[in-house]
């Protein structure tokens, strides 16, 4: 009987059994298949071959005779058989019994049969096992003794070698002799076995290892599976019943369904500059390259300018994260490390890693993510200050990884109850941080299981766990562990399976991609929705031999599990939604600059406004062949477009599922729009010639994306304030109308001075100016405020306004609808209800109006989509609206951008889901979505024509309110432009008037004739407003009639006055 050191032994029962639990267990068996051999009568002579004192002292307490491995002077199990076996021959055995010390349920009647057998045929007899894959029992006469093929396929491989030698074969497949205990599953059916040895039962009792081995029974099983669909946690106790469960997968599936419903079809990373602060470290793990001895570098800590030079080149890449690693407090164990803090001006190692992150921060714009290892609450504190997120990997839970031999020895930082204070301390800290497991160094499965709960535990007092990473330990040369096992693939899925079941839908679960390649796609399966921090520029410095996939190469990989690889930050994205709780004030800005509406990473330099292009990752979604096939796409999202093209009624979570998209999700989102913009206009894309009238740029308002008006002081940010004439806006009316314009657009601020007798002044300037002129003007903001400056209710000076010439109103001033924003974007503004009813009224008197949504600063998807169901419904109400026309916010002037408090306008996905989304919402109530060439640039509005929108607006002539927040469109797209535009996205374009009908022929012929602009006259604010009437309209009623009265020839005299 052959036998592995007890301690060594049963390898593959590492994941649910202790060493001592182990050598104990295979103890037992050897008793029990030693107890049948010494009372079996054919039985003469026993002998264990082995290495082990403890195998030894077991054949002396049997009696038998030992082997001592070491005096065979070979290796490898098949040499060291054949060495003893001949050395038994020599010594007068004539018959051979060669079997294994695992298998507890061996009888005597299966000996008998064996050795029956054997004196029956002759030749060569094989116990096999349960799968008759292996072999468990070789019986042979001496003079037959065959060439030992023990190992993987040995049954085929001593049947082959007896037929070749002519011998005659016998296979047994017996109960008793079948049953080798070798893995998990063979120890379950072991805990149920009756004829199990007594020695193998007493164990299994004392050890109580059936309440850690077994299985939940059937019924037990899918109740728990029933529990954590519904998407709750298991208890402790059900969490550890999963170390026992082996049907990986079974898991994974489970797994992978839960991590559906909480990451949707997205898998995400953080672009990241490792950085590598000291290689210095007081404690000394027995897997570790990435610690080193003073002699072994060049210097202590990486200077700061080193630092910032790194983290620019990796800013100019795309990076986003500076991954701060260094080894525990050197300080406490090298002289060189207190040395050189001294020299720099620092008391610690974190006192240095404060200044270098706050540096990188404030000069680079990365953010800094901190892994110091064990701190204390003053300390964690004080890197809060500079840091996004932190994180301390646990490892494990054990303590038993501690102990004397073990790979955690003389490392008094792996102490898990000192890890998991520093974990506890965080979470009181409200600090978004990083945690996780490293496995195959030692732990079973159901220790994993145990580290799960510990820091599931902590997350569940504090929640501040973003991430539970699962991180597979790779053998090192040059360490203690250079030769110890890796974990293979089916215990990392297993691992990675269940710690998504044991932690639920919504934490993220993540791999290291460099760690397992080529098996990706199975990862993901498993559960994962997280890749970790992966750098195009500084390689992985704790598993240097593991280099980064390139990040094209993960997205394919990804894609090809289903899933569409995004950038996240450092700080994941519900913690980044959440920043007065989860951050300090010091990182609010640089974070939310770097954000987008969900909180994910800002992964290109798109933004309104400036001439750049379209995104990569944008043009190959939107690309013809990018487009899914429904099914390949959620089955909740293709319900909600259905509903979309049904007209049916939408709640506000089915609107932000909508605007949630990404990777094919997006692709099929825009491409739905796309096929219901179709229905609605073919391919014809429409646009109206107007001019631009912005009276003035006075306000009392102070709205904090304005960077048009001008308040006190606002003078040395953007320019001096005006307020023109009646006078220039006749001028400017006419020369629109010559240029071919069909309507003018006019809104200004809100100057204190002004009343909504300006408002009608205006219009008489107007309408006399340009009588066929189309007259779109005055915000609901000013109509409200006009109205409450005369004493009026709305709908009274709205009929005043229409009576004074107004055709339309704009549908601007709505920013977001939804009093939650406009507290802060603009909380002296008139409030989201005042807005609607403004609207609401205007259509009730006949007056259409366009709608519009200002998004991109502050607010979030759910107010998106409160925001388009509150036009919804009123459209559904009057059927007012002509038009949507999202308006992106231009950042780069915008006050609360300068202070901060804003990010950089949407994304470019988001800016086309806008459109596309809104097509879908608005389907059958509102056909014509319009971009703003003025805010999207020629590349923006031709992604835009393809995702749902069929107008573009109008050529304006003069742009002042986006131009002054800094976009660089221009201020005028004529028709010629405009066109051609429109045939370079292979649509048809159509010139028309403000209420969509067709332009009139005459300005159609003088639109394509214009003449340059006149430059306009912006005539300085004063604090009285300028007159915006015109001499012919200046004459008091009356004054007109006395005059008329007065002069038979008045009609002639007034007409000369009205050219005048």
């Amino acid at each position: 009987m052959p036998l592995k050191t007890l301690g060594e032994a049963k390898s593959r029962l590492a994941g649910v059994l202790l060493p001592a639990e182990r050598s104990a267990l295979v103890a037992a068996m050897v008793r029990d298949v030693l107890q049948v051999l010494c009372r079996h009568p054919q039985v003469e002579a026993i002998s264990l071959v082995s290495e082990d004192s403890q195998v030894q002292a077991i054949a002396e307490a049997f009696g038998v005779g030992f082997i001592a491995e070491g005096e065979l002077q070979v290796s490898g199990l098949n040499a060291v058989i054949d060495a003893a076996a001949s050395q038994l021959a020599r010594t007068g055995a004539e018959r051979l019994l060669v079997l294994h010390g695992d298998i507890p349920t061996l009888g005597s009647d299966d000996l008998s049969n064996v050795l029956a057998t054997l004196k029956a045929r002759g030749g060569l007899v094989i116990g096999t096992d349960h799968d008759g894959v292996g072999t468990n029992l070789l019986a042979f006469a001496v003079n037959d003794m065959p060439q030992f093929h023990f190992g993987e396929g040995s049954c085929d491989l001593h049947h082959a070698w007896a037929e070749k030698a002519g011998l005659p074969v016998a296979v047994i497949k017996q109960p008793g002799i079948a049953l080798d205990i070798d893995d998990p599953m063979d120890l379950v059916q072991l805990l149920g076995e009756a004829n199990a040895g007594t020695h193998t039962r007493a164990y299994l009792q004392e050890s109580k290892l059936a309440a850690t081995v077994m299985p939940p029974s059937a019924d037990k099983w899918q109740a728990l599976k029933e529990k954590l669909v519904g998407g709750e946690l298991p208890d402790r106790s059900e969490a550890l019943s999963l170390a026992t469960v082996t049907d990986t997968a079974e898991l994974a599936q489970l797994a992978g369904a839960l991590r559906d419903r909480g990451h949707g079809n997205t898998i995400t990373y953080s672009r990241k500059v490792f950085i590598p602060l000291t290689k210095l470290c007081r404690d000394v793990c027995h897997y570790c390259t990435f610690a080193q001895t003073p002699k072994k570098i060049d210097q202590p800590f990486m200077p700061v300018e080193e630092v910032l030079a790194l983290c620019r080149e990796g800013a100019a890449m795309g990076c986003q994260e500076a991954l701060f690693t260094l080894g525990e407090k050197p300080e406490l164990r090298y002289n060189i490390a207190r040395k050189a803090l001294a020299e720099m001006g620092y008391e610690s190692t974190l006192d240095y890693v404060k200044e270098v992150a706050g540096r990188v921060l404030a000069e680079t714009g990365l953010l800094p993510h901190i892994n110091a290892g064990c701190m204390t609450a003053e300390e964690i504190a004080s890197l809060r200050e500079v840091s996004a997120s932190m994180g301390i990997m646990l490892e494990s839970a054990s303590p038993r990884l501690c102990e004397k031999g073990m790979p955690h020895y003389g490392s008094p930082d792996k102490n898990p109850d000192v890890r998991l204070e520093t974990l506890e301390l965080a979470g009181q800290a409200a600090v978004p941080f990083t945690s996780g497991i490293l496995i195959g160094i030692g732990e079973t499965r159901r220790e994993r299981v145990e580290s799960m709960l510990s820091l599931r535990d902590v997350h569940l007092r504090h929640g501040h766990l973003q991430e539970v990473i699962v991180q597979n330990f790779r053998a090192k040369p040059g360490t203690l562990m250079a030769n110890a096992p890796e974990p293979n693939l089916e215990d990392m899925l297993w691992t990675i399976a269940v710690a998504r079941l044991v932690f639920g839908p919504e934490m993220s679960i993540q791999a290291p991609p460099n760690l397992s390649p080529g098996v990706l796609p199975q990862l993901v399966a498993a559960g994962i929705n997280d890749w970790g921090g992966v750098s195009p520029l500084t390689p992985d410095h704790v598993n240097p031999e593991a280099p980064w996939p390139h990040l094209d190469n993960l997205a394919r990989e990804t894609a090809s599990a289903g899933k569409f690889l995004d950038q996240r930050l450092t700080i994941y994205p519900a913690y980044a939604q959440a920043p007065e709780r989860w951050l300090d004030k010091a990182l609010y800005a640089a974070v939310l600059d770097q954000s987008d509406s969900m909180g994910f990473a800002r992964r290109d330099d798109w933004v309104p406004g400036e001439e750049r292009p379209v995104p990569a990752v944008e043009t190959q979604l939107m690309s013809s062949t990018a487009a899914p096939q429904g099914r390949d796409v959620d089955p909740q999202l293709r319900s909600i477009v259905e509903r979309c093209r049904n007209m049916a009624e939408l709640d506000e979570s089915e609107v932000v599922r909508l605007f949630e998209a990404r990777g094919r999700e997006f692709s099929f989102l825009v491409s739905a729009a796309n096929e219901l913009r179709e229905t609605v206009a073919a391919d014809r894309v429409s646009y109206v010639v107007n001019r631009n009238i912005n009276y003035t740029n006075v306000c009392y308002f102070k709205c904090q994306f304005c960077a048009f008006s001008k308040g006190k002081a606002s003078e040395n940010l953007r320019g001096k304030p005006y307020d023109i004439s009646g006078d220039e806006i006749a001028r400017r009316c006419r020369e629109a109308w010559a240029r071919g314009a069909t309507e003018v657009c006019m809104q200004g601020g809100i100057h204190p001075d002004y009343t909504g007798q300006t408002y009608l002044d205006i219009l008489r300037t107007v309408r006399t100016a340009t009588p066929d002129m189309h007259i779109h003007a005055f915000s609901p903001l000013e109509v409200l405020q006009g109205a409450e400056t005369l004493g009026l209710d709305v709908e009274t000076f709205l009929r005043q306004l229409k009576a004074a010439g107004l055709n339309t109103l704009p549908g601007t001033a709505a920013e977001i609808l939804h009093d939650e924003v406009r507290a802060r974007l603009c909380p002296d503004k008139l409030n989201s209800q005042q807005w609607l009813e403004v609207m609401e009224t205007a259509h009730s008197i006949g007056l259409r109006t366009t709608a519009t949504i200002m998004y991109g600063h502050i607010e979030k998807p759910r107010h998106w989509a409160h925001h388009l169901l509150q036009l919804r419904a009123l459209q559904q109400r009057t059927g007012g609206f002509t038009e949507f026309v999202p308006l992106p916010f231009v950042h780069m002037e915008a006050p609360m951008y300068l202070k901060g408090n804003a990010r950089r306008g949407p994304t470019f996905r988001e800016a086309v889901l806008m459109h596309a989304v809104a097509r879908l919402v608005f389907h059958g109530w509102i056909d014509n979505i319009q971009t703003s060439w003025v805010k999207m640039g020629e590349p923006g509005v031709q992604a835009c024509l393809q995702a749902g929108c069929n107008d573009l607006g109008g050529t304006l002539m003069n742009e002042s309110i986006t131009r002054a927040a800094g976009s660089d469109h221009g201020q005028e797209w004529p028709p010629a432009r405009m066109e051609a535009q429109i045939r370079s996205a292979d649509r048809r374009p159509r010139m028309r008037n403000t209420l969509y009908g067709n332009a009139p022929g005459a300005q159609r012929v003088a639109a394509f004739n214009a003449s340059p602009l006149a430059a306009p006259q912006n005539t300085a604010a004063a604090k009285v407003e300028r007159s915006k009437l015109i001499a012919t309209v200046q004459l008091g009623a009356r004054e007109a009639v006395r005059v008329a009265e007065e002069l038979a020839f008045v009609d002639q005299v007034f007409l000369v006055a009205a050219c005048d």
